[in-house]
Parts: structure tokens; sequence; C-alpha cells
């Protein structure tokens, strides 16, 4: 019996988180950011603005000529505040007033995923929905938050895997979704394709 070679795996993404978890889970993703307009894209929710920009960044670096034959997968993350969809802060007087409304509360964490099979032709796409409940950082502890400049590069303006980890008190459903990527969804997805995750695995070192 012989082997069949691995399928290149391409993360149309530039997130160091999505891509540190990829890895983390014996993935070895080739990455090709998209270039999507990101505000160019509407939707009536803000789950379905998630799907809508994942769809988008898959199929147009699915549509290149270096991705030929590729599994790619494309994501997005919006939270979800009072059905207002939360995407990165424009500045830091944003994320200021974005972490002075959170805190105290919860809101949802949409991640739109969208797996394309381009030797098929054939996508799939799913939003993985976290909530995630927010402490009461002081206004003194948001200031020098904002000044180290994390949130101005995350969605909803926080992160679990950074320093606003202690102002987030815990969540409800898949943890990696909140960071960038839900692994369980991804699995749920290229199954869907006739693709089994652990045939992307990259060979074990050692």
């Amino acid at each position: 019996m012989t082997d069949h070679p691995r399928r290149r795996l391409i993360l149309a993404s530039q997130s160091p988180a999505r891509l540190n978890l990829l890895r983390q889970a014996g993935l070895a993703p080739e990455v090709i950011v998209s270039g999507v307009d990101e505000d160019a894209v509407t939707a009536p929710t803000p789950a379905d603005l998630a799907l809508a920009l994942a769809e988008a960044k898959a199929s147009v670096v699915a549509a290149r000529p270096d991705a030929r034959g590729a599994i790619v997968i494309g994501c997005d993350s919006v939270l979800d505040l009072d059905g207002e969809p939360l995407g990165k802060p424009a500045d830091a007087e944003e994320a200021t007033a974005r972490w002075k409304a959170m805190r105290g509360r919860a809101g949802t964490l949409q991640t739109g995923h969208c797996v394309y099979d381009t030797g098929t032709g054939r996508y799939t796409s799913a939003t993985a929905s976290t909530v995630v409940r927010f402490g009461e950082p002081t206004d003194e502890e948001i200031a020098a938050y904002v000044a180290s400049g994390e949130p101005l590069h995350v969605a909803g303006a926080f992160t679990l895997d950074g320093r606003s980890a202690p102002f987030i008190e815990g969540i409800d459903g898949d943890h990696g979704n909140v960071i960038g990527i839900s692994l369980p969804l991804v699995r749920k997805l290229l199954a869907r394709l006739g693709v089994g995750i652990t045939e992307l695995w990259a060979p074990a070192e050692g």
C-alpha cells in the first residue's frame, strides 16, 4: 500500500495566533494573505459578517494559481456586543471606549470558518460562537492595556492569550475560537469535504 502525498494546507490569514494554534495541532500551513477589503463586506448580523469575511478570504486565496491543489482555510472573528459587530478598533480612543463598554458584561465572539478544497472546487463554511464574560478592569488598567498596542490588532480589542487574559472572567465554548480558530470546527468542515484532519498532519520530528 502506497502512501498518498500529504495535501498542502494554506491559511488565508496573517493572524499569528491562528497559525500557532494550527501548528500546535500538528499542522504545517503555508500563509497567503488574501488582501480582502474587510470594510467593503457587509452582512445583517455579526455572525453572518464573520462568515462572509471568512468565505471571501478563502475564495480569493483559493483562486490564486499558487494555491492549486491545496486545502485553504479562511477565518475571520467579530465580537457581537448587543448585536453590533466589533472588529479591530480603529485607534486607541476606540479601544478604550470599547473596553469601558464591555467591562462587567458578556459578548459573543463569532468566528467564521471556510475550508476550500482547490482540488475539487468544493468548499464549506460555518461560524463558531463562544460567549466571553469580561471582568471589570479599572480605568488605569484599561489605559495601560491600550497603551501596550495589543488591542489594536485583535477583533473585539481583546485576546485570551495575551495581556488582556486577566481581564476575562471566563468563556462558554471553545477557547481556540476566541483566539482565532476553532480546531473542532475545522475538523468537521474538512470531513464534509472528505478530508481527514490527520491526513494533513506534518511528519513528526525526531
